[in-house]
């Protein structure tokens, strides 16, 4: 058997990131978290972000991810850190969720029905594999930008 998935045990109480709170306005209560912790939750920014976030096929990752991505650099060209971490969260989570539908058959990867056990692992969609490709490139692309690394030290430096 393997280990259960941690969203049966949630302790939503204790979750750094909140739905009611306007990260804009309050950029202070922000953290970064691990991942993509607190990407469907953080508002405003899960609307204006959200809304490009597709991943069906490799065309449609291309516009997306492109879309995102120029929503990084405006972030970081207004000094919006939150939005710009929000932003590369959204471009790692368009690598990380079209890896499960390529791996997993519809993008589930336990099976309730028998103790939360894994699924077969290789019945997915063979053309996610490909919009993973392009998520990850930009996904990376803007780790790698320097003035966002360097946001992102200084932010957890004086936030968490």
């Amino acid at each position: 058997m393997s280990e259960l998935p941690s969203y049966l045990n949630f302790d939503k109480p204790a979750y750094a990131w909140k739905p009611d709170i306007d990260y804009r306005k309050n950029p202070e209560l922000y953290c970064v978290g691990k991942g993509e912790q607190g990407v469907l939750i953080c508002q405003p920014y899960k609307a204006e972000i959200g809304i490009n976030w597709r991943f069906k096929t490799k065309s449609i990752a291309e516009v997306s991810a492109q879309k995102i991505y120029d929503q990084f650099l405006i972030y970081l060209k207004q000094g919006d850190f939150v939005g710009a971490d929000m932003a590369r969260k959204y471009l790692q989570m368009g690598y990380t969720r079209s890896r499960r539908y390529a791996n997993y058959k519809g993008g589930k990867k336990y099976d309730s029905a028998k103790n939360y056990n894994l699924l077969e692992r290789g019945t997915g969609d063979p053309e996610k594999a490909e919009a993973a490709q392009v998520f990850y490139q930009h996904w990376k692309t803007a780790e790698a930008n320097e003035e966002y690394s360097n946001m992102k030290k200084q932010w957890k430096i004086e936030k968490g």
